[in-house]
């Protein structure tokens, strides 16, 4: 099975992990790494680890993570989910600065303004072939 992380994905994970450095507290780190799977991919590796929770998975893998070096946690967690059968992979590893703090709501539109945007496009289009 393969999983990819997309850059928010990514990011997420990568200023979760700067702030549990920065606090010396990594306690709510598997629930915000939980955050970035999909139900389904969720589903999928728990049915790989046996019925077990994936966020109990998460926790014991970030109790054995040094709590120092990000890129050491996406070491951890590439390797950790390949020995239970799942292909971890990004592009967006090395790119990523550790202090850049993902604002979704700033980079990414809302989908509802999308949709508004394709509707005025629409109804000038209409207008156009009328005249």
């Amino acid at each position: 099975m393969e999983i990819y992380l997309d850059r928010r994905a990514v990011r997420q994970i990568r200023a979760s992990a700067r702030n549990a450095i920065e606090d010396g507290d990594a306690g709510t780190l598997p629930e915000q790494i939980l955050e970035v799977f999909s139900d389904d991919d969720v589903r999928s590796i728990e049915q790989l680890l046996d019925g077990g929770e994936l966020g109990d998975f998460l926790a014991s893998l970030i109790d054995e993570w040094g709590g120092d070096d990000v890129d050491e946690l996406f070491d951890l967690l590439e390797s950790q989910f390949a020995d239970i059968g799942v292909d971890l992979s990004t592009e967006y590893r090395g790119d990523i600065d550790d202090t850049e703090v993902l604002e979704e709501e700033d980079e990414f539109p809302e989908t509802d303004d999308l949709d508004d945007e394709d509707e005025d496009e629409g109804e000038e289009e209409e207008e156009e072939e009328e005249a």
